[in-house]
């Protein structure tokens, strides 16, 4: 999103183009992004993101971060905190457009946000998931540290499938701290999802 709240230019093409699909499908129901009608999928998904702006709890949040490739929209890195306040504890959630798959970009996009989790909103520890056929995601999480933790079940597209959980918690991720993370906006973003003066 751009500083004066209104989505960054670019950010529906992807979602238009069906660049946040994949084979085998990422998402558990219900998901915008399946939709296949064009328009209606751009405008469901904007809806989705600017009811979660105007939602903002302490008991609930969800921070929607635009990922920009050369200065181009290329997917979404999301963190969600539920009673965050009190247990310290966020979900990540993401897509990269299909045609920068492949080069590490996941990798980079989770750990930035693991970064903003635990350096900047100092999270007790962050989790993660993904259909166990889903091969990317669940690499990029073993690669950055995660612990398996259970599985569990949810549609896509209707039909039952298994999901692999994961954790890590701010101990582990520590020594795997990154040096050349900034960040900026930090403390005020940290106070409107808390509610906090």
């Amino acid at each position: 999103m751009r500083r004066d709240g209104r989505p960054a230019r670019g950010a529906g093409v992807g979602v238009r183009a069906g660049l946040a699909d994949a084979n085998p499908p990422p998402f558990d129901d219900p998901m915008s992004l399946y939709e296949p009608d064009l328009d209606l999928r751009v405008q469901t998904w904007l809806q989705g993101i600017w009811r979660g702006r105007g939602g903002v709890t302490s008991d609930f949040w969800r921070l929607d971060l635009v990922v920009l490739i050369d200065g181009r929209p290329s997917g979404m890195q999301d963190i969600i905190g539920t009673s965050f306040d009190a247990y310290g504890t966020a979900v990540t959630f993401s897509w990269l457009s299909a045609e920068l798959r492949g080069r590490g970009l996941g990798r980079e996009m989770r750990d930035a946000a693991l970064h903003l989790c635990f350096e900047g909103f100092e999270a007790a520890e962050a989790s993660s998931g993904a259909f166990l056929d889903y091969v990317g995601s669940n690499r990029v999480s073993q690669a950055l540290g995660y612990e398996r933790n259970g599985t569990t079940w949810a549609t896509r597209r209707g039909h039952p499938e298994q999901m692999q959980r994961w954790r890590v918690t701010r101990e582990t991720w520590l020594p795997a701290r990154r040096s050349d993370v900034t960040m900026s906006g930090v403390d005020a973003c940290g106070q409107a999802l808390s509610q906090r003066p």
